[in-house]
């Protein structure tokens, strides 16, 4: 009796483990690409390069199912042009497309956007199931504790010039992310911080540490030449582990960290705030391999 009772049990959990496994494996992947600060048309060519689109999706068991997001994320995060663009078109991607298990690969400001709908449920009618089908968030160099380059770009100090291009000018995304004003945030609106409760989703971050601009090192030129040089400038206002735009701290101040860039790139290369959202020293391959974990 006792053998046939085990016999019994061990059919029953061999039934669910199937079960399960059967659900896990019917589930439609997708994953969509948030563009940090600036007012897009075109992300997947003018932000992100489609080198690391075409290489993450390739992980994707269909690999049409991806989406580049392009919003006004020059303005304040809950603003109908920043997240609630960003809801309208995941939410017209997740239901053309059967999608069930979201995964969101962001950059920079794009991390505050969708921080802000994963804190905010009762905010718009299509927050929960949003929440609901993101299975985890990849955030690329997210500003979750704000830059004081921000703070500086609003200054017109001699920032301007040389982050400009990563932060548009005086605009309300960049007024967002002075320091300050994150620490109000984080304390108030958005969770994910110390003290404050976890968000409902998993929200890893990939760390940039440094800046590597020599000329004569090869690795400086991909994301682009000029731009390293700035970053690699603005980062002797910052801290000294900083991608140029962000201190490892701010990067580091929300959910918890995937991994910080020499300890899994190639070469043991660092990212800069551009490298990080570009096809750099196999991330586009670290990103792919991650995407149905």
């Amino acid at each position: 009796m006792q053998s046939k009772a085990v016999g019994t049990g061990a059919m029953l959990a061999l039934g669910l483990m199937l079960t399960c496994a059967s659900a896990h494996a019917a589930d439609v992947v997708g994953v969509a690409f948030v563009h940090g600060t600036g007012k897009q048309t075109d992300a997947r060519t003018d932000y992100w390069q489609p080198g690391i689109i075409d290489n993450v999706r390739q992980g994707l068991p269909n690999s049409s199912n991806y989406t580049v997001i392009n919003c006004d994320f020059e303005q304040y995060m809950w603003k109908p042009e920043a997240a609630g663009c960003l809801a309208t078109q995941l939410t017209s991607f997740i239901n053309s497309k059967g999608i069930t298990r979201l995964v969101v690969i962001t950059h920079s400001n794009g991390g505050n956007v969708v921080r802000w709908i994963l804190s905010n449920p009762t905010y718009d009618s299509r927050y929960p199931k949003l929440i609901q089908t993101i299975s985890k968030v990849t955030a690329l160099a997210p500003s979750s504790a704000g830059t004081p380059l921000a703070d500086a770009v609003l200054n017109g100090n001699v920032f301007e010039a040389s982050v400009g291009w990563l932060l548009g000018y005086q605009n309300d995304a960049v007024r967002m992310q002075q320091v300050g004003w994150m620490a109000t945030y984080n304390a108030q609106n958005l969770y994910g911080t110390a003290g404050r409760p976890a968000l409902p989703k998993p929200f890893r971050a990939v760390v940039g540490s440094d800046v590597d601009s020599a000329v004569w090192d090869s690795d400086s030129y991909c994301g682009g030449y000029p731009l390293n040089v700035g970053l690699e400038f603005t980062q002797n206002w910052l801290n000294s582990c900083s991608d140029g735009f962000l201190e490892c701290s701010s990067q580091r101040a929300a959910g918890t960290v995937l991994f910080t860039d020499t300890a899994r790139t190639a070469g043991a290369e660092p990212l800069s705030h551009n490298q990080s959202r570009r096809d750099c020293f196999g991330l586009g391959t670290i990103l792919r391999n991650d995407l149905t974990l």
